[in-house]
């Protein structure tokens, strides 16, 4: 991890009386990067400029924030949304106040997510979490434009996602898709189709989901030179997949 106090302390510290002042500069520099919790150039340049440094618990609103407000109005169903996550995640009062000021803070658009997005990319089911509830957000006001797909598929990215898989996400906040998978595929087949068991672990459904889509994706077959058919038959492949993983996620009840 890149402390910059701790560097930059180390370097004046050098320059000024050579390795014993580095020793003594990268120690003070290392307290004012704890002291400040400054993690990488990106946190230096926002406390330089007066803006405090996300606590983790204040990203997500940020990043919610900044969806509400990417097609240029904030409406009922964005700050409903915002309410509504609060609630999932048990918050206190002084946890909610700082979420409200993080979600507003998020509307202005100034922070640089990228450090933030990438530290958390090292946690998947949290990364994972909040790229569904920046679907749930985007969903609030019934659509999904442009420019916030383009958002969470950027944030996914720096979270270790590729742009197909945080794509598919979207598919379970759709409003328009059908809460029951069409019985057309059993929940036998369903299992069969990727692989896994009546016992297999959530987790490693989901593995197994996702490596198959990466697998299958259409975009990944039309790279190498397939033809219109082949792309077809992959695009049909990861719809079948995808309805799979939905059954078999209804009937063992995991998200």
């Amino acid at each position: 991890m890149l402390w910059p106090g701790t560097l930059i302390g180390a370097g004046a510290g050098y320059a000024i009386a050579s390795i014993p002042g580095a020793m003594l500069g990268a120690l003070l520099g290392q307290a004012l990067d704890r002291r400040l919790k400054l993690q990488s150039w990106g946190h230096l340049r926002e406390a330089l400029g007066g803006r405090p440094v996300l606590r983790n618990d204040e990203l997500l609103f940020v990043l919610l924030g900044r969806l509400a407000k990417c097609d240029g109005r904030v409406v009922d169903g964005h700050i409903q949304q915002a309410r509504q996550e609060m609630q999932a995640l048990e918050m206190t009062e002084s946890a909610k106040r700082r979420a409200i000021a993080a979600f507003n803070r998020g509307k202005s658009g100034h922070d640089r997510l990228r450090g933030y997005l990438r530290r958390l990319s090292a946690q998947p089911h949290a990364a994972e979490g909040v790229l569904r509830a920046c679907w749930r957000m985007v969903w609030a006001d019934g659509r999904a434009g442009h420019a916030e797909r383009e958002l969470i598929a950027q944030w996914g990215k720096w979270l270790g996602w590729t742009s197909y898989q945080v794509q598919a996400l979207a598919a379970d906040y759709e409003p328009s898709r059908p809460s029951v998978v069409s019985s057309a595929v059993t929940y036998q087949e369903a299992m069969m189709l990727l692989g896994v068991s009546a016992t297999t672990e959530p987790a490693q459904i989901k593995r197994a989901y996702r490596r198959l889509l990466s697998r299958h994706h259409p975009d990944k077959i039309a790279g190498s030179g397939a033809t219109a058919l082949q792309v077809r038959e992959a695009t049909d492949k990861t719809r079948e997949l995808h309805n799979a993983y939905t059954l078999i996620r209804q009937r063992r009840d995991f998200r």
